[in-house]
C-alpha cells in the first residue's frame, strides 16, 4: 500500500497489514507490477480508503509459479494433516473476526451487523467445515465388480487452481474458493475484484499464520482484463472457478475450455419467490424484505421476483411496501442501520436506470429514488418495490442486482410454477406454502439449484450452492464441491495370476 486513505483505525484495525502491497504471492506481500494504481473507496462516502499496485500478467505467472512449487508437498500430506492445519486456520480467523468484519463492511458498504453476523462466522464455519472434510475424500467402495479384478476410487488433486471471486461477497467467495480446493490437496492463485480485496489478503495472510505453506494459498489483485484472463489461459493452472456476471463466465468459459481446463462457473440469478394463497401473508412479506435487500440486494440469490397468487397479491403489495418503508439507511458502522449502499456510484446508477425505465411500464409502489442530504455522498438507493410489470419486461427477466423487488400476480399453481422457470437463471428460489403437497411439488418443478421452502437466502456449510441453466454449472461449498476439485481414477488391480487370459482371444489366438 503506497497511500492510506481516509478510514480511521477504529473502522479499519487491520490497515497496518497492507503496508507491503496487495498481491500475496509464496508467503509475503508484495507490490502489483502493472504499472497501474487503483483506490478501494469507501461507498458509504466515496472516500479513498487504500491504493495499491494493480497486478499484472508477471505478478500472475510468480504467484502460478509459487503454487506450482507448493503443490507436491501440500498434495503430498496426508488428510489428516491437511484437516489440522484448517483447523489452527479456523481459530486465527475466529480471533480476528472484528478485522475482517470492519474490513468487509469498509470496503463493501455493507452494514457491519451484516458482517459480523453472517459473512465472518459463515467464513469461519466454512473453514472448520473443510478442516473435516478434508478427511472424507470418499468414493464408491472397492469391489471385484469384474470377477477377476477388485477395483477402487482414488480421488486425486487436480493441481493449481486459477480462481476469480466477486466483489459483493469478497470474504465468504475468497472462502468459498478456496478451502475446497485446498482441502483436497490442490493450491490455488485467487483474484479477488479489484474494488474488493482486503479481506481476502486477510483471509490469506491467516492461512499463512496458521501455518499453512507459503504458496498453497496466493491471491493476485488486478483487473479481469490483464490479471483475470491471463489466470484463466495461464498453461500451468489446471482448473479455473469463476463467480460472476453470465456475460463474463461464457468469455472465462471460452479461455478455459481453449486450453482444456477443469471449469466451474457460478453465475447470476433472478430468484423467483412464489407465495401461493394459502402462504403466511406476514411470514411472506418479511422474508421478502429480508431476502430482497440482503446486502443491499447484491447478491445472486436475492428474491427479486415475487409471483403471488391472485387473492393475496394486492395485501401483499401493501404489506411488504410497508415493511420496506422501516428499513434504515445509513452509515454501515452505525448500530441503528440496516442498509448499506450499493458498491459504487457506478452500480447504483445502472440499478437507478433500470427503475426509471420501468416507470414508463410498472408501478414503483415505493422507493426508487437515492436519498438526499448526508447519504447524497454515498452510492445509496433506497428499497424499491415495482408492481404491475409485464412478465418480459426488463425488470423481471434481467438481473439489476440492487434493493428492488418486483411482484406479480398469479392465477393457478400452474402458472405461478411455468412463470417461476420463465427466465434464463436458475441459481435459487422460494416456495411458500402451509400445504405441503403444494409446497413439495414446487421443489421438484423449479429449476434451480436451491428451493427453499417459507423462508429465503440461508445457507449452511453441509449442504452445496451452485446453479441450473445460465446460472452456471458446478457446486461450493459441502462434501459434493470436492466433485470439482478432485480428479477421480479408477485404480484395477488384477487376481488371477493367469498369463494367459480368456479376453486375449478377443485379440490373438484361439481358445
Amino acid at each position: 500500500m503506497h497511500n492510506p486513505g481516509n478510514a480511521t483505525p477504529d473502522r479499519f484495525p487491520a490497515v497496518e497489514r497492507f503496508e507491503e502491497g496487495a498481491q500475496y504471492i509464496a508467503g509475503r506481500l508484495t507490490r502489483g507490477t502493472s504499472g497501474r494504481t487503483h483506490a478501494v473507496v469507501d461507498p458509504a462516502s466515496g472516500e479513498e480508503v487504500l491504493r495499491y499496485e494493480l497486478a499484472g500478467t508477471a505478478d500472475v505467472d510468480r504467484a502460478v509459479a509459487a503454487a506450482r512449487e507448493a503443490f507436491p508437498g501440500w498434495a503430498g500430506a496426508t488428510p489428516g494433516e491437511r484437516s489440522d492445519a484448517l483447523h489452527r486456520f479456523a481459530a486465527v480467523l475466529a480471533d480476528r473476526a472484528e478485522d475482517f468484519a470492519r474490513a468487509e463492511s469498509l470496503q463493501c458498504g455493507k452494514p457491519l451487523k451484516l458482517s459480523r453476523e453472517f459473512d465472518v462466522p459463515g467464513t469461519i464455519d466454512n473453514t472448520a467445515f473443510f478442516a473435516g472434510a478434508a478427511r472424507l475424500l470418499q468414493g464408491q467402495s472397492a469391489g471385484e465388480y469384474s470377477g477377476d479384478h477388485t477395483s477402487y476410487i482414488r480421488r486425486e488433486p487436480i493441481g493449481v487452481v486459477g480462481s476469480i471471486a466477486p466483489w459483493n461477497y469478497p470474504l465468504q467467495m475468497a472462502a468459498w474458493k478456496i478451502l475446497p480446493a485446498i482441502a483436497a490437496g490442490n493450491t490455488i492463485v485467487l483474484k479477488p475484484a479489484e474494488l474488493t480485496p482486503l479481506t481476502s489478503l486477510l483471509f490469506a495472510q491467516a492461512a499463512t499464520d496458521a501455518g499453512i505453506p507459503d504458496g498453497v494459498i496466493n491471491i493476485v489483485t488486478g483487473t479481469g482484463s490483464k490479471a483475470g484472463e491471463h489466470l484463466v489461459g495461464h498453461p500451468g493452472v489446471a482448473m479455473t472457478s469463476f463467480t460472476g456476471s453470465t456475460a463474463v463466465g461464457r468469455r472465462v468459459a471460452e479461455i478455459a475450455t481453449a486450453t482444456v481446463k477443469r471449469l466451474h462457473l457460478e453465475l447470476g440469478g433472478k430468484a423467483p419467490f412464489v407465495v401461493f394463497d394459502d402462504a403466511d401473508l406476514e411470514a411472506a412479506a418479511h422474508g421478502a424484505v429480508a431476502g430482497a435487500l440482503i446486502n443491499t440486494g447484491q447478491d445472486c440469490t436475492a428474491a427479486t421476483r415475487a409471483y403471488v397468487q391472485r387473492p393475496l397479491y394486492h395485501a401483499f403489495v401493501e404489506r411488504t411496501a410497508a415493511l420496506m418503508e422501516t428499513v434504515r439507511l445509513g452509515d454501515p458502522f452505525a448500530p441503528g442501520t440496516d442498509l448499506g449502499p450499493l458498491i459504487s456510484h457506478v452500480q447504483r446508477d445502472r440499478v437507478a436506470g433500470f427503475v426509471d425505465r420501468a416507470r414508463a411500464y410498472a408501478r414503483v409502489v415505493t422507493g426508487g429514488q437515492a436519498p438526499g442530504g448526508q447519504l447524497a455522498k454515498g452510492a445509496y438507493y433506497r428499497p424499491t418495490l415495482i408492481a404491475d410489470a409485464a412478465q418480459d419486461s426488463e425488470v423481471v427477466q434481467s438481473e439489476i442486482f440492487g434493493p428492488v423487488l418486483v411482484v406479480l400476480p398469479f392465477d393457478t399453481d400452474d402458472e405461478g410454477i411455468a412463470l417461476a422457470n420463465d427466465t434464463p437463471y436458475g441459481l435459487a428460489a422460494s416456495a411458500w406454502s402451509r400445504d405441503v403437497y403444494r409446497a413439495n411439488r414446487a421443489t421438484r418443478e423449479i429449476k434451480a439449484g436451491c428451493v427453499w421452502v417459507n423462508d429465503h437466502i440461508p445457507i449452511i456449510s453441509e449442504m452445496p450452492h451452485g446453479g441450473y441453466k445460465s446460472s452456471g454449472y458446478g457446486k461450493d461449498m459441502s462434501a459434493y464441491s470436492f466433485e470439482e476439485y478432485t480428479q477421480i481414477k479408477h485404480v484395477m488391480f488384477d487376481n488371477t495370476a493367469v498369463a494367459a487370459k480368456d479376453w486375449h482371444r478377443t485379440v490373438f489366438g484361439d481358445r
